[in-house]
């Protein structure tokens, strides 16, 4: 059976490609002492574009984010659409802080986007990220991904349109 690494619908790599990137690079990762960051980011109440404008519409919402997550990040970047309205993002070499520095400039660009369809204007679009580096938040790919999903659930929590990153403890 042929494997399909992107997403028909956004161009994006799908699930199961950043699953299976991050079986090499973790391994890469530990040998060279290479930190990098995983975002999660989920669009904001995208529930309403299917709803109040129909499922063609929201597969525009999809198609306009995807194409402007890959004119922001660099080419070596692994961005994903995880499923639904969910996407990953794994960022090579790119600490925590520039990550969260980046994806809150990602935020003010997004909202810029003004999303018409069949001449009705359908509102702006916001998308709510949380954020996980190697090896600071974990050491596998399911710790990596609960720890940004953990952060993810605390941008919704306390407003959306909001990029969490893990709290530091201090013993």
């Amino acid at each position: 059976m042929l494997f399909r690494s992107r997403d028909p619908l956004t161009g994006l790599y799908n699930r199961r490609f950043v699953q299976e990137y991050l079986d090499g690079e973790l391994p890469r990762a530990r040998r060279t002492q290479r930190a990098f960051t995983i975002a999660f980011l989920d669009l904001d109440h995208f529930k309403r574009f299917n709803d109040s404008f129909g499922h063609d519409a929201g597969d525009l919402v999809l198609q306009v984010f995807a194409k402007t997550l890959k004119d922001f990040f660099r080419q070596g970047d692994i961005l994903c659409r995880f499923g639904g309205e969910e996407f990953a993002l794994v960022l090579p070499d790119c600490p925590l802080a520039q990550a969260e520095i980046r994806l809150n400039v990602l935020r003010d660009e997004v909202r810029k986007i003004a999303l018409t369809h069949r001449d009705i204007k359908m509102g702006n679009v916001t998308f709510s990220a949380g954020l996980a580096s190697f090896p600071m938040h974990g050491s596998s790919a399911e710790e990596l991904f609960h720890v940004a999903d953990t952060c993810l659930y605390e941008s919704k929590k306390h407003g959306r349109d909001r990029v969490t990153v893990p709290v530091e403890v201090t013993s």
